[in-house]
């Protein structure tokens, strides 16, 4: 890893939030395409998963899906489940940052395609009755979108039009399947 990524990673946990953005813009687009330092910055990026600033959670979570696609190894299956419930973070905006970026893991092969659909159903299926649920489940099904849309794989639409059914408010059931009329 050379040193220019060394300090931009460094920086998510600055507290000058102009480092920390300058990082997080970095360090996002570097990670759009597979990287070979993805194992150097991994267990930093899963212990910022549990940070007490929530900028440094929300910029792990985002980070370590976009290091989905640079991972032979398969350390995501080991690590999902530590990523998937910062989609239950106590501040709100984070947990959506992570939902609407946790379908770049399934970019990483047919195994993390699975992982990822099987965690977005399960969190589906609870976020039911939290606050904010009916916005939670739309970020599900378009993350879900997202990786349909990325892989085209019949059974992640399938998976997602099951779990439009299970809606019993027609106006969020509407709103939900515009998802996948586009």
């Amino acid at each position: 890893m050379d040193k220019n990524i060394r300090t931009h990673l460094d920086n998510i946990r600055s507290t000058d939030g102009q480092l920390q953005n300058d990082a997080y813009y970095f360090l996002m687009e570097l990670t759009e395409k597979p990287v070979d330092w993805a194992y150097e910055a991994w267990d930093e990026l899963v212990e910022g998963l549990t940070h007490k600033d929530n900028h440094v959670r929300a910029i792990s979570s985002q980070l370590l899906a976009n290091l989905g696609k640079s991972d032979p190894k398969g350390r995501m299956s080991r690590d999902f489940d530590k990523l998937l419930n910062v989609t239950k973070d106590e501040k709100f905006v984070t947990a959506r940052h992570c939902i609407q970026n946790i379908w770049k893991v399934g970019l990483g092969g047919r195994k993390t395609e699975q992982l990822v659909v099987n965690g977005l159903e399960k969190r589906y299926r609870e976020c039911v009755s939290e606050k904010n649920g009916s916005l939670i489940r739309y970020d599900i099904l378009v993350s879900m979108r997202n990786l349909y849309n990325a892989t085209a794989s019949s059974e992640i639409k399938d998976k997602a039009l099951e779990l439009i059914e299970l809606e019993e408010d027609s106006k969020y059931k509407k709103k939900y399947t515009g998802v996948w009329k586009k």
